[in-house]
């Protein structure tokens, strides 16, 4: 990906945050009190942040995490296509581009996708994060 589209893209991103956050948790407060088993399951480490913009299950699936991870999904992929249209990306590009942001946001204690795959703890230091990050 280009460095104009990786520009465009973070932009889109940062400006579509606040909207995004909201319903993915990621700054959750006014979702998480919609939805206190997310906000539950999110402080007990049983989701996490993806590297491509979703949300994850961490360890053993059971159909309510199944349902809540679902759901913020669905969301979040409603508003990537919206964003990516509008800054003429693609839902891909988009999405890892709110990833990235995502990751980002995280707190020390909270989970995410570190480049390998692998399930990390937010610590005090900054988050391991992927190379096509902005």
């Amino acid at each position: 990906m280009g460095d104009v589209m990786m520009k465009r893209l973070t932009r889109a991103a940062l400006s579509g945050a606040a909207f995004a956050v909201a319903l993915g948790g990621v700054v959750a407060p006014a979702y998480a009190q919609r939805d206190p088993a997310y906000a539950a399951a999110r402080a007990a480490g049983e989701v996490g942040e993806k590297m491509d913009g979703y949300l994850g299950i961490v360890g053993a699936e059971t159909p309510e995490l199944r349902r809540i991870v679902n759901d913020i999904n669905i969301k979040r992929r409603s508003v990537y296509s919206q964003r990516a249209q509008a800054t003429n990306a693609t839902l891909e590009e988009y999405a890892l581009t709110a990833g990235c942001q995502a990751i980002l946001a995280t707190v020390p204690g909270e989970k995410y996708q570190a480049p390998d795959g692998s399930w990390q703890t937010r610590t005090s230091a900054p988050p391991m994060r992927d190379s096509r990050c902005p």
